[in-house]
């Protein structure tokens, strides 16, 4: 029951993290966060009860520098779904390919990398999409911290889904 996962927003409702429950009732008996969403269990001691928080929020703002999702090549597959930018295949391995070619000034970023099966990896070769007669799925783009919330941490429970942006 304390090691259930609890959603940690700041005051303005952006999802900041994810906390153990235990950590989660300390700031509340703190009174540095209120529950938003609660779980149908409480938690006990001598003279307390109180409900087993799902939701959180910070009472006082806190000032958090922009978070970036790491580029790398688990978050490329995750933000491509783990799906080929090209066929939309599942199957078999998946690469990573240039869309504008490293030989021709492509660089390694968001932009520019994109899941691809081996035989369209190897059928696009050193050309652009259009050079190969190829088209993307959908543009490749830099996901936010949200999307690492998302998918990353994944969703424990459903009443979370409001506060990820998720409905």
């Amino acid at each position: 029951m304390m090691r259930a996962k609890v959603l940690l927003l700041n005051q303005n409702y952006e999802p900041m993290s994810v906390v153990s429950a235990k950590k989660a009732i300390i700031l509340l008996y703190l009174q540095k966060v209120e529950i938003i969403e609660k779980r149908d269990q409480l938690v006990r001691s001598q003279f307390l009860a109180l409900p087993l928080p799902s939701v959180v929020r910070l009472t006082c703002y806190v000032r958090v520098p922009r978070k970036r999702v790491e580029l790398n090549r688990g978050n490329l597959l995750r933000r491509d779904n783990h799906k080929c930018q090209y066929c939309g295949t599942h199957k078999g391995p998946l690469t990573l390919d240039h869309v504008q070619p490293k030989t021709r000034g492509g660089v390694d970023s968001w932009e520019n990398l994109v899941c691809a099966c081996v035989k369209c990896n190897n059928k696009k070769g050193s050309r652009t999409p259009e050079e190969a007669g190829m088209t993307l799925l959908k543009n490749p783009t830099r996901p936010n911290y949200l999307f690492f919330m998302q998918y990353f941490i994944g969703i424990s429970e459903q009443s979370w889904k409001p506060y990820l942006y998720m409905n």
